[in-house]
């Protein structure tokens, strides 16, 4: 189907990156489709995570790092001069590999980001609070112990306490890096449940190594390899009848 730039959430253009004279990324070129979930996987080492801190220029902290070609967001080069990079970040939310909250209560962690742009009314934090941890799917279980440290809770509660305050400044898109890698089967699945909920509302990207998840969470899949995008298609199409030998390999298990 033809995609309008109305559809299109990311445009990706000859994105190359180095790390020193290491080149991690090359050459990717593709269109991340908006209102749907899009995993990128491939084995460790083939720029998926670099991929994901481009995307909401995390990467800027890391020294030593070159990047050239184009990322637009929603029209807008994301590398240009004129973008605010906080309400750019703002507008690109993210959720790592292993649960960080801070150590403060469930309460503070999920309003942090908005305290510090700004909003002070205790009525209205305790709004997103309320709003954000039901999206998150975790307000049954922390509304009576809000005051509690954010440490406190279960490793999937954690996750879900920081998707929670990703949700806080709703954002447009929310990145993923291995959500999951770190929690046991049950919080697992309820995160992945949760990623199909959200997706009504947020444009989802996942990083992940779990191709069954993968294949249950997302409507498009990107197959990376040694910094290239192999290829990229509808998830079902992937999984099932890839257009690429070295898609087909890793899939079956041959190698990764």
């Amino acid at each position: 189907m033809y995609m309008t730039s109305k559809d299109v959430i990311f445009n990706v253009d000859k994105l190359n990156l180095w790390y020193g004279t290491n080149q991690a990324l090359k050459d990717i070129c593709f269109k991340i489709e908006a209102n749907k979930v899009t995993s990128i996987i491939g084995p460790s080492g083939c720029g998926k995570s670099t991929f994901l801190k481009v995307l909401n220029r995390m990467i800027d902290i890391v020294p030593d790092v070159k990047i050239d070609g184009k990322i637009e967001f929603k029209g807008k080069n994301i590398f240009s001069d004129k973008i605010n990079l906080i309400d750019y970040r703002t507008n690109v939310g993210m959720v790592f590999q292993k649960p960080n909250p801070f150590p403060k209560s469930i309460f503070e962690n999920v309003v942090y980001a908005p305290k510090i742009h700004g909003i002070k009314d205790k009525k209205k934090l305790g709004e997103i609070a309320e709003r954000s941890l039901k999206q998150a799917a975790l307000w049954d279980e922390v509304k009576d112990r809000l005051h509690e440290s954010g440490m406190s809770l279960s490793g999937g509660q954690q996750q879900r306490l920081c998707i929670a305050r990703a949700l806080a400044m709703e954002p447009e898109v929310i990145l993923m890096d291995e959500p999951t890698s770190a929690l046991d089967p049950i919080s697992t699945l309820k995160v992945e449940e949760l990623i199909r909920e959200l997706q009504e509302k947020y444009h989802i990207i996942i990083v992940t190594h779990n191709m069954q998840q993968a294949a249950r969470v997302s409507d498009s899949t990107a197959f990376f390899l040694n910094g290239e995008l192999v290829e990229i298609g509808e998830t079902e199409t992937i999984f099932t009848k890839p257009a690429n030998q070295k898609t087909e390999d890793y899939i079956t298990g041959r190698f990764g």
